[in-house]
């Protein structure tokens, strides 16, 4: 070990030729301005080197890793190991791996819920990784809402990255059922609800629904995320879906940190790979794998940082080509993340897709996505759990967008997890104004409800008070579960569970908080639904609606609103925008 004064080739505390450091590389990246570069360069080695680092290591390209790690959040338990195969890899492969902690979101420790805070580890990654010496950022992220955040980072801190997929669950057993979260916590709850399940017998199936590390054992939305993070070329091929606790996912991480280092030397940037090509081919993925409606809403946050606007009559033309291919819960009742795995995974359903795919996006690996797949070809696929094109699980996409009255900007609707025979209906509104008044309402014996009548509530979207939990999973009455009635249409400005199911529109926008029409309507109208005209309407006249206009009262902020509440309720955009803050997003492309 050198302890030398020689700087390796990274800048010399005596060469003054140079007073511009716009292209210093590795340790020496973005000095702090004392008005002297030098005592710059000299402050910030003495520093590095009471960590122990040589000079010779000081010289190599830096690798940041976004280190999620908390005991907040148990999808991210197993992160210390995925670390160190990390570290092995940038080690191996020339570079120098430094670690930082960034904000951590999961979903069931987080109030009001984790969507609020997305932004904020967005914000908190950026500026990470454009102020820190860093040559290269390995995005380590698994729960819902942590990749979109750190994808959205990336996109716009201009530095070369690449993400690294927490993965999947494993699943369990209860009694004869094979379980996993979430899809099934919500299947038992319902029968619970409905009095089918004791307290003693749901205790037990909360102890078996998560018991090993990762994420939610379905194609929720960290599922998805990991899809769409693949699909758009940011992470390595393959890795998307490997278990948490698999071999391979340690595998994936070393070279994945082989890859920064690589990814460091090459200057390739995240706006070279996210595209509105790419974006087009994540759509396609999303909409081939009956992916979370989350998805819809991250993956516009993801593209608004590049200026590319997804846009949603545009995902309904691609929903119409897009066979769904992949059979994993909540669509079907048999598959998990697991089998998906074993079953091929995202690759497989990127070949299944390849006729309608942009295949000459460039991805992390520096190859074109048509490089990749070409490889691939003969590739085994397991066809009980990921369908050929040609024989798909359904022929069209799993999610649609739907327009009208009631939605001028767009909602969406996941039909591949719904009931077809809702999908056209005309029904009377029964009408909830907030969480609360649905808490207090919902199973009262003397709700006016019966299973022909739409579910509506209010005032859930991301500029409510709620910050747009993923509420729109509405219970149905216990009266209703106790005549056997499992689905009925529900509709919200909320967003949902990736792992739920249901016939349940959703993003309803604008919003109810900044004027939209959903805020309108009352008990008794009629709306009419139907996906095969991607229309949902308010069937109440203009008129009647001006007056309802008149007399609402405006919506005002808190008195004791500050800070990041103040901040997100007063720049945060609607759904079809992704939700994203306004000042963080670039002019859109042409």
């Amino acid at each position: 070990m050198s302890s030398n004064g020689n700087d390796g080739g990274n800048g010399n505390a005596n060469d003054n030729d140079n007073d511009n450091d716009n292209d210093e590389t590795g340790f020496l990246r973005g000095l702090q301005s004392y008005g002297d570069r030098d005592f710059s360069i000299y402050m910030r080695r003495a520093f590095a080197r009471s960590q122990g680092f040589s000079m010779e290591e000081l010289a190599r390209p830096v690798i940041g890793i976004a280190f999620t790690h908390s005991k907040f959040n148990p999808c991210h338990r197993h992160f210390p190991e995925l670390l160190d195969a990390v570290k092995r890899g940038v080690t191996a492969a020339g570079g120098l791996a430094l670690e930082f902690p960034t904000i951590s979101l999961h979903e069931s420790t987080l109030a009001p819920n984790s969507m609020k805070f997305r932004n904020l580890m967005a914000l908190d990654t950026e500026e990470m990784i454009r102020a820190q010496p860093m040559d290269a950022v390995v995005l380590m992220g698994g729960c819902d809402k942590t990749v979109p955040a750190q994808l959205m980072a990336a996109a716009s801190a201009g530095k070369p990255a690449i993400q690294l997929i927490g993965g999947p669950q494993m699943t369990s057993r209860y009694k004869d059922d094979r379980v996993g979260a979430c899809t099934d916590c919500r299947k038992f709850w319902m029968k619970f609800r409905a009095g089918e399940m004791s307290r003693a017998e749901i205790e037990a199936v909360e102890g078996r629904l998560v018991t090993t590390a990762g994420t939610c054992a379905v194609m929720g939305t960290a599922s998805t995320m990991a899809a769409i993070a693949e699909s758009l070329g940011m992470t390595l091929p393959g890795t998307a879906a490997i278990p948490a606790v698999h071999a391979d996912r340690l595998r994936a991480g070393e070279a994945t940190g082989v890859e920064a280092v690589r990814l460091a030397r090459s200057g390739l940037t995240p706006d070279r790979i996210i595209t509105p090509q790419s974006v087009e081919n994540a759509i396609r993925v999303l909409l081939a794998i009956g992916g979370s409606t989350n998805g819809v809403i991250h993956l516009a946050a993801i593209a608004g940082r590049v200026g590319v606007k997804l846009d949603l009559a545009r995902m309904n033309e691609l929903s119409d080509t897009t066979p769904v291919v992949a059979a994993v819960k909540p669509v079907g009742n048999e598959y998990y993340m697991e089998d998906f795995f074993a079953a091929g995974g995202i690759g497989a359903v990127l070949r299944e897709l390849k006729p309608l795919l942009n295949l000459d996006c460039m991805t992390v690996t520096g190859e074109t996505l048509g490089t990749r797949l070409a490889a691939e070809e003969g590739s085994y696929v397991d066809r009980r759990v990921i369908k050929s094109a040609a024989a798909p699980h359904e022929p069209e996409g799993g999610l649609v967008a739907l327009f009208g009255s009631l939605a001028p900007d767009g909602c969406i609707i996941k039909r591949s997890a719904a009931t077809p025979s809702l999908f056209e209906k005309e029904a009377r509104a029964i009408v909830f104004s907030s969480l609360d008044d649905l808490a207090r309402r919902i199973d009262d014996p003397a709700l006016d409800v019966t299973a022909d009548d739409i579910l509506v509530l209010q005032n859930a979207g991301p500029r409510s008070d709620y910050a747009m939990p993923e509420a729109g999973f509405l219970p149905i009455p216990k009266k209703l579960l106790a005549q056997g009635i499992k689905d009925m249409v529900r509709i919200s400005d909320a967003r949902m569970s990736g792992t739920a199911y249901g016939t349940i529109v959703l993003h309803v926008a604008p919003e109810a908080s900044v004027g939209g029409p959903i805020g309108l309507v009352e008990t008794g109208d009629r709306i009419r639904l139907s996906v095969k005209d991607r229309r949902i309407d308010l069937l109440v006249d203009e008129a009647e609606l001006a007056r309802r206009r008149a007399v609402k009262p405006a919506v005002t902020l808190p008195a004791d609103s500050r800070g990041y509440d103040r901040l997100f309720r007063t720049t945060v955009t609607q759904a079809p925008d992704g939700c994203d803050f306004d000042f963080c997003r670039p002019a859109p492309h042409a």
